[in-house]
């Protein structure tokens, strides 16, 4: 999802997109790392590229992100987007249980229910 998030701003080439994603905060990514994700995402059709000549040394290859990508990372925003909020329900009532200083607990009973004859 960040890799085409990072590619609609512009189309980029490898080592320019891992600079752009370690000053957005990923800073232990790799090009080691981002190559095969780039590898996969052309692939599946997520991302197209071009080859553009460079003066300081090979080709340069450039991706951005296909129409069936930008599609795909609509969906993976709102999975995200559901994904955090479904964790911040879950650490607010957390908070709010902390706050109101219960606790509760997912252990069994201590004894089993018991059953009038004839009723299991």
């Amino acid at each position: 999802m960040l890799t085409l998030a990072a590619l609609t701003r512009d189309e980029s080439y490898g080592y320019e997109l891992v600079a752009a994603l370690r000053a957005a905060g990923l800073a232990e990514l790799s090009t080691g790392t981002l190559y095969p994700v780039l590898t996969r995402l052309e692939r599946d059709g997520l991302v197209t590229s071009r080859l553009v000549a460079s003066s300081s040394g090979p080709a340069r290859k450039y991706y951005r992100p296909s129409d069936a990508g930008l599609a795909a990372l609509r969906t993976q925003r709102a999975a995200w987007a559901a994904l955090v909020a479904t964790a911040d329900r879950v650490l607010h009532a957390a908070a709010e249980t902390a706050a109101a200083g219960t606790a509760t607990t997912d252990t069994a009973p201590a004894t089993a229910p018991t059953h009038p004859e004839g009723t299991r």
